[in-house]
């Protein structure tokens, strides 16, 4: 029996009808509808078609329930956004595109309200902010309390029913029609129901954008609803592009158990659940996330994950609980009325009952590989949203951004098209345009024309070789994939998987053209290219676990598999992850990322001491008196009590300036307290590398570790009030950074971190604007949105400034006694900061007043050093 190669077309009868289109997007969710509006509004002469599956108001988008992860909140920043994104995608994620992602993430969140997209607000208008997994600050907005997706998808239906956008409804995409020179010229597709436009049809068009949704639908239980068959990720690999980490398939850790024999789209238990304060719990009642991150019950997804499963597999169970009683009927009504209302038609009423919940898939990381501007490498051919993979969510997606995604990425691929088609328009007959390749280094994306007209006037016949499956095999695929190639993974069950996906291919009948055949095809295709990814990439790393393989592997896997497909199948390379940051070794990066931390801007320090430290000559006296040959080892010692910051710092500058020949190894960690005498770190190497990278090393390990240790005094100093500690912008140049990392590692926070993160209106304002008023309309007219902060000196400037808008008042050397005051009078209108004259011996009577901040400019600009030394050890 010779089993048939996964087909590069899908079986289907000629087009019946032919439609033109500037723009086709195929997919209604919130990342097509987006770009559809996005594109008519940038060139309204422009023909937009949108294609979809079911109809309008169908698809993955309106099932969200958490929201949309963004920057809001004055205290938060996109650092932070780029940080927690960066540290739940385990080290693959394109720092460019993420950086992009929460940048431009507001804005484009601000452009869907304006389109009429209505959140949840407070009683002052302002929007609501929560927290879900893997976030370290609330930034998530919501709609309806757990109905955000049924809100974004009823804004974008509306906007979209009163554009001239047209709309093809029922209609499943088959294959990318291209030209001569292999440049996208439109899609056939097919139409159920009767009418003008039935059966199979072309769309011709030089810019078709994939917004499919995901491919959830290849497992027998998942959170995705019944239309995700990873139709656009086939499409992709049929027409030639790179797909790229299938492998990396989040399963949302609590989704609705209801039975072993469940299958097809379960209920999700948002995440947003336990970001107001629900927890997992055992049968026993045990809460067992606690011992397993940091974050405990709001750890990044694909922790959470496998503690359910392992914890399931230690106890025996098919399913653990989550535990939201002490929420009370009125918040379970109001905030989650969707999740309530689904528990209870399923027999469970979460006010008096226990959650049952087990991970589901959820959400697919990979995907068509795409560049900052949507570009696959096929020319023409977009992805966008949940089918695509920008690089923003790496191994595995932080909570809430996949939305943001849709939005940031549509507007962008909208520009792209729109200017393609200004050029080619503005071009003497030319039917191309050089294109910047915006791709990581590994990724040869090629641009190309995104233009109305097909580079060579049209389609061309296409004989590739055609194919279908049997659509009886689909739960066949569906059960293979959940036993083997779910959240536990290992060389064997994979190895039964592709076996059983390899004979399926095989059909003893003929099998017609219909929709269930195509989509039965789709998912063989996709499940085919996941499981070969998932053999391949042996260790475990964010949303891909091999129980065989079950530690990190950065030496041999931090890289990308990307998958074509050829008419002898799928063929895959490695293709090691962008350019490194730094030339620091990749676990300090990974801990400077983890921080917070550019490590970019790490070695820049490192170097500039380097310049200072080393002239032509280098370190003579470790030349002079140090055979080249001798090597040592190192203790780097405390020599006072206090807590420790800049660890990595330290284990980079011995890496860096010894060009990687000094290893150290950590023995404490950042935030640590430690006492005289306590080794923080080993070091072992040369031993003139070791002294000549001494000092750089020390004067910045002392110093941060002198800052951590005296936030950490104001810290218990005010342990208890409610108060916070935080710096200011007193820090030395350059170390800026470094310095407000050390003030978090003492357990204070951060102020604004540059002069552009907020607007703080001083006296010297006040003088040259004419007035505190006119400060105010000054800021609100150049830069509308951003946070205002104004700073007073006096009991009586406080009503005026709180009467402008002033989210945050600064009190500038007020006494104990003004302090108090000033908290009675603004009674919670406004964030209170005191500042000015503060010492330790007061610190606590100040934070007694009720003011929400004490900021303290001595951590930064005047902390002692704190004693470390580096011993060398005898021979």
């Amino acid at each position: 029996m010779s089993i048939p190669a996964i087909p590069q077309r899908l079986t289907a009868p000629a087009p019946g009808w032919t439609v033109r289109a500037d723009v086709v997007v195929v997919g209604s969710g919130i990342a097509g509808l987006t770009l559809a509006l996005r594109s008519a509004a940038l060139d309204p002469g422009a023909k937009v078609l949108v294609v979809t599956k079911d109809v309008l108001s169908s698809g993955s988008t309106r099932w969200a329930q958490g929201g949309i992860a963004a920057v809001l909140d004055p205290r938060d920043t996109p650092e932070e956004h780029l940080s927690d994104t960066l540290v739940a995608g385990v080290g693959l994620c394109d720092e460019e595109a993420v950086r992009t992602l929460v940048t431009e993430g507001p804005d484009a969140l601000h452009g869907l309200i304006a389109m009429g997209a209505r959140f949840d607000t407070d009683a002052s208008g302002a929007l609501q902010l929560t927290r879900e997994g893997g976030h370290r600050r609330d930034r998530i907005v919501h709609a309806g309390g757990d109905a955000t997706g049924a809100e974004v998808q009823r804004a974008l239906v509306q906007a979209v029913m009163e554009s001239e956008i047209e709309v093809i409804e029922h209609a499943l995409v088959l294959d990318l029609l291209k030209d001569a020179e292999g440049r996208t010229a439109g899609v056939t597709l097919h139409v159920m129901g009767e009418g003008e436009r039935d059966g199979v049809g072309a769309v011709t068009a030089g810019a078709v954008v994939l917004a499919t949704g995901g491919m959830g639908q290849v497992y027998s239980a998942t959170t995705n609803p019944l239309v995700s068959t990873g139709d656009g990720v086939a499409l992709a690999l049929r027409a030639g592009a790179v797909v790229r980490d299938l492998e990396f398939v989040q399963f949302h850790p609590t989704v609705l158990w209801l039975g072993e024999h469940s299958t097809g789209q379960q209920p999700l238990i948002s995440e947003a659940v336990r970001g107001e304060g629900a927890v997992l719990v055992d049968a026993d009642g045990t809460r067992f996330m606690r011992d397993v991150h940091e974050l405990a019950d709001l750890a990044p997804r694909d922790v959470v994950a496998k503690a359910i499963m392992r914890r399931m597999r230690a106890t025996g169970a098919d399913h653990v609980y989550l535990d939201a009683r002490h929420f009370g009927e009125e918040k379970w009504r109001t905030r989650f009325p969707t999740i309530h209302a689904v528990c209870l038609e399923h027999g469970i009423d979460p006010v008096t009952q226990l959650i049952p919940v087990a991970p589901a898939a959820h959400y697919a990381s990979g995907g068509v590989r795409a560049d900052l501007r949507g570009r696959t490498s096929v020319p023409g051919l977009y992805a966008c949203g949940e089918v695509a993979c920008t690089g923003v969510h790496g191994a595995n997606r932080l909570a809430s951004n996949s939305l943001l995604e849709g939005l940031v990425f549509a507007g962008r691929i909208a520009a792209d098209i729109n200017e393609a088609r200004t050029v080619l328009a503005g071009s003497a007959g030319s039917a191309t345009r050089p294109v910047e390749d915006e791709s990581a280094a590994s990724g040869s994306i090629v641009g190309g024309p995104a233009t109305g007209e097909p580079a060579t006037g049209g389609p061309v016949a296409d004989d590739r070789p055609t194919g279908l499956i049997d659509p009886r095999a689909r739960s066949r695929i569906q059960g293979h994939m959940s036993r083997g190639a779910s959240v536990l993974r290992g060389q064997e069950s994979l190895g039964e998987v592709a076996r059983a996906l390899l004979n399926l291919r095989w059909t003893p009948v003929v099998v017609e053209p219909c929709t269930e055949s195509w989509e039965t095809t789709n998912l063989l295709t996709v499940a085919s290219a996941l499981v070969a990814a998932a053999r391949e990439r042996e260790e475990t790393r964010g949303s891909h676990w091999r129980e065989d393989f079950p530690e990190r592997n950065d030496d041999r896997w931090l890289g990308h598999l990307d998958i074509t497909l050829t008419a002898e199948g799928l063929a895959m390379t490695y293709a090691p992850h962008g350019q490194r940051a730094s030339a620091l070794p990749p676990q300090v990066e990974n801990d400077l990322v983890e921080a917070g931390l550019d490590p970019r801007a790490v070695t820049a320090v490192l170097e500039a001491a380097a310049a200072e430290d080393l002239q032509e000559g280098g370190d003579v006296t470790s030349v002079a008196t140090i055979p080249a040959d001798q090597t040592a080892t190192a203790d780097v010692v405390a020599r006072a009590d206090g807590v420790v910051a800049g660890l990595a710092v330290a284990e980079g500058a011995f890496s860096h300036l010894s060009q990687g020949r000094l290893v150290a190894e950590r023995r404490v960690k950042d935030g640590e307290r430690v006492a005289t005498g306590d080794v923080l770190m080993t070091v072992t190497g040369p031993t003139r590398d070791l002294l000549t990278a001494e000092r750089t090393a020390l004067n910045l390990l002392t110093h941060l570790s002198g800052i951590a240790t005296l936030t950490g005094h104001w810290v218990r100093a005010v342990e208890g009030t409610g108060a916070r500690i935080r710096d200011s912008r007193k820090t030395l140049p350059g170390l800026r950074a470094l310095e407000k990392y050390a003030v978090r590692c003492g357990g204070g926070t951060n102020h604004r971190m540059s002069l552009s993160d907020a607007a703080l209106i001083k006296d010297n304002h006040v003088v040259a604007s004419g007035g505190v008023a006119e400060a105010f309309r000054a800021v609100r007219d150049a830069f509308p949105g951003l946070p205002i902060e104004v700073e007073v000196d006096r009991i009586d400037q406080i009503e005026p400034v709180l009467a402008e808008g002033a989210e945050e008042i600064l009190l500038d050397n007020f006494t104990v006694e003004e302090l108090a005051r000033a908290v009675r009078l603004v009674d919670g209108r406004a964030r209170l900061e005191s500042s000015g004259g503060l010492t330790l011996q007061v610190a606590r009577a100040v934070a007694e007043t009720g003011v929400d901040y004490l900021a303290v400019g001595a951590l930064t600009h005047s902390a002692p050093a704190l004693d470390i030394a580096l011993d060398l050890r005898g021979n």
